[in-house]
């Protein structure tokens, strides 16, 4: 049994050390919802992010209390009242949001000092430290509502933030303000997260939601047919939520997804949406290849997008290296321009750095990835990555099941990243009749 778990630890902790080494000394914004403390996550997401703190991250909590600030209404027999899709806060309910929050701080500083053995928060030793780092106004009166102590962040105090961090403390948010004139008010856990994480410019703002990411087609029911899309460029994101109805409840689809969009376009390259029902969820999402939930991605600093005819003479030149060493086989810049339509690329002031091809075979619901190609220059880097992540995404839009690569050098590179090595045979008809048995390439096939 200790050859085999060996066996399985060995390259399982050699495939994560990537993601401990870039994410060193970043700093991630996470946003819990209150929902997830009610269903009794809290010891083990602490566990979760007590480990990521100690990996070198630097984390701002942000936790929500709806359910809470429910329960403390409730048990005053008092009637929560909402309009706009935002909670009106009249004196009562500050007192029971202020009385929700005070415990919950409480219960997350506890969560933070276990130090059981045998547990992984042996040995840890986590600094909590909250305070008065955001400014609020109020939300005022709209639509003839008087919203009263419901407020809207103002500013955020960054640079006391910045300095706690480099404490090497964790810093603790409630989703209260405070004016200038000493007024307090009730926010949404959610515009905080997305306030703070753009304001410190954090290299991830992740939500631990009810919701499990946005699916590939999210006005219909989740299943097989209908898997979560793990990445999601900002513009699709941006298009997608023109497409939905306005969200008011956390169970909306756009309800994550605009906040999503708006910390991306404020700076934060990258923000998730994942399910605090999966046990380990946000370990998951950070430190696995494909994630758990669903990451909304700002690609402005490089160009990721189909190509065009004016990019035929970059792809040549990018893939010309590798046809003539045999990695790749010659294409002719006819073919090129002939398939340009069918290649992404990464693009960055005017140099292409990576390409791939996708050749569908849709009698056979698959696709052949081609010309898989990163510079010398920046590999390494991802690239590859995120070149197949987007021809994932274009062929699931196609309807379609698989993608599928033929290759001699690189095997390995595809097995690391869920494809499966599979007998030529299994090429569809059209395509094995053009198959070099001569070259022998490898087959290998990844499920979308």
């Amino acid at each position: 049994m200790t050859s085999v778990f060996n066996f399985t630890f060995v390259p399982w902790f050699r495939s994560v050390a990537p993601y401990i080494h870039k994410f060193r000394n970043q700093t991630f914004v996470v946003g819990i919802a209150g929902e997830a403390i009610a269903a009794g996550k809290l010891h083990s997401l602490a566990q979760d992010l007590a480990m990521i703190q100690s990996m070198g991250v630097k984390i701002v909590l942000v936790h929500g209390f709806r359910p809470q600030v429910a329960e403390q209404l409730k048990a005053k027999g008092i009637e929560a009242k909402y309009s706009h899709g935002i909670r009106v806060t009249d004196e009562l309910a500050l007192d029971c949001a202020q009385e929700a929050a005070g415990q919950l701080r409480y219960e997350i500083e506890a969560a933070f000092s276990q130090g059981l053995p045998n547990t992984p928060m042996a040995d840890s030793t986590v600094r909590v430290i909250s305070g008065n780092f955001i400014t609020a106004r109020p939300v005022g009166i709209v639509d003839g509502v008087d919203f009263q102590h419901s407020g809207v962040v103002r500013k955020v105090d960054t640079a006391g933030i910045t300095r706690t961090l480099e404490m090497g403390a964790m810093v603790l948010l409630s989703p209260f303000g405070f004016s200038p004139t000493g007024d307090a008010f009730n926010l949404a856990m959610e515009e905080v997260a997305t306030s703070v994480a753009t304001a410190l410019q954090a290299d991830k703002l992740i939500f631990l939601t009810e919701v499990p990411g946005i699916f590939m087609h999210p006005t219909q029911p989740a299943g097989e047919d209908n898997p979560i899309d793990t990445e999601l460029p900002l513009a699709a994101a941006e298009r997608l939520l023109k497409e939905l109805p306005t969200a008011n409840q956390p169970s909306d689809v756009a309800f994550y997804l605009q906040h999503c969009v708006k910390a991306c376009k404020g700076g934060v390259e990258r923000s998730h949406i994942i399910p605090y029902s999966v046990d380990g969820a946000i370990l998951l999402e950070v430190y696995v290849h494909d994630g758990i939930g669903t990451m909304v991605v700002d690609e402005k600093l490089e160009s990721l997008r189909e190509a065009s005819v004016d990019d035929v003479g970059g792809i040549l030149q990018l893939i010309e290296p590798f046809e003539n060493d045999g990695t790749l086989v010659k294409r002719s810049r006819t073919e090129i321009e002939r398939d340009v339509g069918n290649y992404t690329i990464i693009e960055h002031d005017g140099v292409i750095f990576a390409c791939a091809a996708l050749y569908p075979y849709p009698e056979a619901k698959t696709a052949e990835m081609a010309a898989l190609t990163v510079s010398p220059d920046v590999q390494g880097q991802g690239d590859g990555e995120r070149v197949l992540k987007r021809v994932e995404q274009r062929a699931k839009a196609a309807g379609l099941d698989s993608i599928f690569v033929l290759t001699t050098r690189t095997m390995h590179w595809f097995i690391k990243r869920g494809f499966v090595q599979v007998d030529p045979d299994w090429l569809p008809e059209a395509r094995k009749r053009k198959y070099n048995w001569d070259r022998k390439s490898q087959v290998l096939v990844k499920k979308l």
